[in-house]
């Protein structure tokens, strides 16, 4: 059931040579956890401002349970709203901070005080209630923030980065305290972000924007899985691209066949993207394709090793071996027999599967199956 519909909304700021939002036509649907995520600039704040009623609307409509409110100003949404900034009262106490909004709607002082002390044990602050804001760490603070925008029950809580200013352990912990919140209280988020594992930990949903457009959303293990673009598998996690030249299509598989420009390239074989497969069966046929794969699905071999047939195999050299703790990060250069100007390739191997002896310069066998790479159109 959608609680937030966007039809064809557009932002347009004096001077920008495109507009800033552009088209947007989505909705939000009651109770889940929705995230924008994109590069700065990309148009998920400035959507999220729209919907909170901080910016006004340049075209379309933005509807609240069927009812248009792209003119009603902010205070009348009836939304909770958390800052990257806090933006808590320095004058007040917690408990002050976080019963602001219950005052200003005539919540009678018992009323108040029950419900702040709700809100304040829901984040794990009940003993600072009578401190001021400057007295804690930058991790309670967001809580009390938290806490503010909760405590009047609204039923969407919009959060704009929120956690950007703490530092990694604390913005891990707070993330699993908005995920616990969310599921406890059913409340419908939406929240911004450019940090992509903290989209995949949170959401529901994610909303990849990009130039003023969602390319793609969806579950998170759907993005990640079956990305619709370049854009999409580059920006959510990490990604292998090698340009390459599209040979044949099979339809019945959704599967094409590629081929890399160096002289002994092999055949490539990868799924075909709905984007790709839309293009070709409208008539539009290109010879260029970008061939796209993860990390973790590329199997590293020396080249002595016997060869899974299953797999497609490309010739490559050791360019570094970084240890991350969780696991091992291998650089390699592909061999100029597939590709002389191929970007490097990232393969992740956990922390006991490193060869033995692989060092820079190393020769080594890249391998893949064909079920694990997507083909995409011209990179853009």
């Amino acid at each position: 059931m959608a609680l937030i519909e966007f039809d064809r909304v557009v932002k347009r700021y004096p001077g920008a040579a495109a507009p800033a939002v552009d088209r947007l036509d989505r909705h939000i649907e009651a109770g889940e956890f929705l995230t924008l995520l994109g590069p700065s600039g990309s148009g998920k704040t400035t959507t999220l401002m729209m919907l909170a009623g901080f910016e006004p609307v340049s075209e379309g409509t933005i509807r609240l349970d069927g009812q248009p409110i792209e003119r009603l100003p902010a205070h009348r949404r009836g939304m909770g709203v958390v800052f990257q900034s806090y933006s808590l009262f320095p004058h007040m106490t917690v408990a002050e901070n976080i019963g602001f909004p219950l005052k200003v709607r005539g919540i009678d002082a018992a009323a108040r005080a029950q419900r702040v002390a709700q809100a304040l044990e829901r984040v794990r602050l009940s003993e600072f209630a009578q401190r001021r804001p400057q007295q804690l760490s930058g991790g309670q603070q967001q809580r009390v923030a938290l806490a503010r925008a909760l405590v009047f029950e609204p039923r969407l809580v919009l959060m704009d980065e929120p956690l950007a200013a703490l530092d990694k352990r604390l913005r891990e912990e707070l993330q699993l305290e908005i995920r616990r919140l969310h599921r406890e209280l059913g409340v419908t988020m939406v929240f911004v972000t450019h940090d992509q594992g903290e989209a995949m930990t949170l959401s529901d949903r994610i909303a990849v924007f990009n130039h003023g457009r969602i390319e793609q959303i969806g579950a998170p293990q759907a993005l990640y899985d079956a990305p619709a673009t370049p854009f999409v598998a580059n920006f959510l996690g990490d990604n292998n691209r090698l340009p390459c030249a599209l040979q044949g299509r099979d339809t019945v598989a959704g599967r094409v066949t590629l081929r890399a420009p160096g002289p002994l390239a092999p055949a490539l074989s990868a799924r075909c993207c709905p984007t790709l497969a839309q293009a070709l069966d409208a008539g539009v046929h290109s010879a260029e394709a970008l061939l796209c794969v993860r990390p973790e699905r590329v199997v590293l071999q020396g080249p002595a090793q016997a060869q899974d047939p299953d797999r497609i195999w490309l010739p490559a050299q050791v360019a570094d071996c970084i240890h991350q703790g969780d696991h091992w990060r291998v650089i390699a250069r592909l061999d100029a027999s597939v590709a002389s100007q191929a970007e490097p390739w990232l393969v992740k191997l956990p922390p006991n599967a490193l060869p033995a002896g692989l060092a820079t310069g190393h020769p080594i066998r890249l391998g893949l199956r064909p079920g694990d790479a997507w083909a995409y159109g011209p990179d853009p």
